[in-house]
């Protein structure tokens, strides 16, 4: 009886790690890119609100151990009051390549083939309630993660009360995971960016980048143009 219920636990498990390690099919390699965040349009930019010091570029004051450096991403304001599930979604079909959920810098990194030779990378990071694993694709209609909750900024600061996000032109930087963070295997360069050359060398303006995309798209929609 212990054996037949073992067989069957170890069958499950085997299935779900199939699922959600699956490939997408071909038909779904051609990227869409959608806002990260809830938006009655997720391919435009009118309802998005950023945070006061939340644009692509700022310089950042220095902190103890942390040098003045340039923002390398932007900051999504909560949209709306939602402070228990507010989720947050990749921004288009990609995998799961590092992970950390230790406190207010959780953060997924997301590896996303563009074509047969071009791979780029988003970032999403001061999240909470990651719901995906190492190694998962992921799709933009799916929640990853979601903004912290009430409890949660009282617990760790309200100056998380957003969540970033950036686009990485090049592989991120490998990191060594740990006891604490087992599937941190990759980091950002968002703390040694510190000349508008090094953001142009390792980043997209995740806001262009978004816009050029979309633009993209409804230009090879059928009828476009005429």
């Amino acid at each position: 009886m212990l054996k037949s219920i073992f067989i069957r636990k170890a069958i499950f498990l085997f299935i779900i790690s199939l699922i959600i390690t699956v490939r997408p099919s071909k038909s779904q390699e051609v990227l869409q890119w959608y806002l990260p965040r809830d938006a009655q349009n997720r391919q435009s930019w009118d309802a998005v609100k950023l945070t006061a010091i939340g644009e692509y570029g700022l310089v950042r004051k220095a902190r103890p151990t942390v040098p003045s450096h340039l923002h390398t991403g932007i900051d999504f304001k909560r949209p709306g009051t939602n402070y228990v599930d507010e989720p947050v979604y990749p921004a288009a079909i990609g995998k799961v390549i590092s992970l950390r959920s230790d406190g207010p810098f959780a953060q997924i990194i997301i590896e996303h083939q563009v074509d047969t030779d071009t791979k780029l990378w988003t970032v999403y990071e001061h999240v909470a309630g990651i719901c995906v694993q190492y190694g998962q694709y992921v799709y933009p209609e799916n929640p990853i993660a979601r903004y912290m909750t009430k409890e949660e900024l009282d617990k760790y600061g309200w100056q998380f009360d957003h969540f970033h996000f950036e686009v990485m032109k090049i592989p991120p930087r490998q990191a060594k995971p740990d006891q604490l963070k087992p599937f941190r295997y990759f980091d950002t360069y968002c703390l040694v960016c510190y000349t508008d050359k090094d953001l142009e060398k390792h980043y997209y303006h995740p806001q262009e980048f978004l816009l050029t995309q979309w633009r993209q798209t409804s230009a090879a929609q059928p009828g476009a143009g005429e």
